[in-house]
């Protein structure tokens, strides 16, 4: 697994989050469990457990179709993959941890899929009157995904946007407060995991 460097080619995932706010590593899970995860969000979806997205939070969290097209279905701790994934990604936040000193601690993550058409309007993941959201991350399950079929990832970035295809086992992160980011439409559906790491909640 080698980062996508911005810049400086730096030599981890972690050395990129705190150069760049944000780190590309294609190929950060092996196949097999990318087929096995999005075999399970198939069989989920199929079973009906997913849901039209969401924006905002409590009393003003509502479904806006022309904000985001997505349905979701948020990952419990009771399938194999889902679970590995898990273990993989917490690799992720404890370096992410003595790199930045984020504290980072608990994750939270949904199965996202997107119908050809759909997008997500430009955004941060972090809400205005909650400061838990400190990572987010996001790691790709489309089967041989051509860039010409579209549905990147678009980060803004100081030294401008950078597009990222949503190819199979690819993971994007970045740092919740700071990267706004869009999903561009595709051709055909295309479908996730997105994540976030969140600091522990005081008390």
């Amino acid at each position: 697994m080698q980062p996508d460097a911005l810049a400086d080619a730096p030599r981890t995932l972690a050395d990129a989050i705190a150069h760049d706010g944000v780190a590309v590593a294609a190929g950060w899970l092996d196949d097999v469990l990318v087929s096995r995860l999005r075999a399970r969000a198939v069989q989920l979806d199929a079973a009906g457990r997913f849901a039209p997205a969401r924006i905002g939070r409590g009393a003003t969290r509502a479904h806006r179709d022309g904000v985001r097209g997505d349905r979701v279905c948020w990952l419990g701790d009771d399938d194999p993959a889902e679970r590995e994934l898990a273990a993989a990604l917490d690799g992720l936040r404890s370096d992410v941890n003595r790199t930045l000193a984020l504290g980072a601690f608990e994750l939270e993550m949904h199965y996202a899929i997107y119908p050809a058409g759909a997008s997500y309007v430009r955004h941060r993941d972090r809400f205005r009157d909650d400061d838990a959201r400190v990572l987010s991350c996001v790691v790709y399950l489309n089967d041989a995904w051509r860039d010409d079929e579209g549905g990147a990832l678009r980060l803004h970035l100081p030294a401008g946007p950078r597009d990222v295809p949503p190819r199979g086992g690819s993971l994007v992160a970045f740092l919740a407060d700071r990267v706004e980011h869009e999903v561009l439409p595709a051709s055909r559906e295309r479908c996730s995991v997105a994540g976030w790491f969140r600091r522990r909640a005081p008390g």
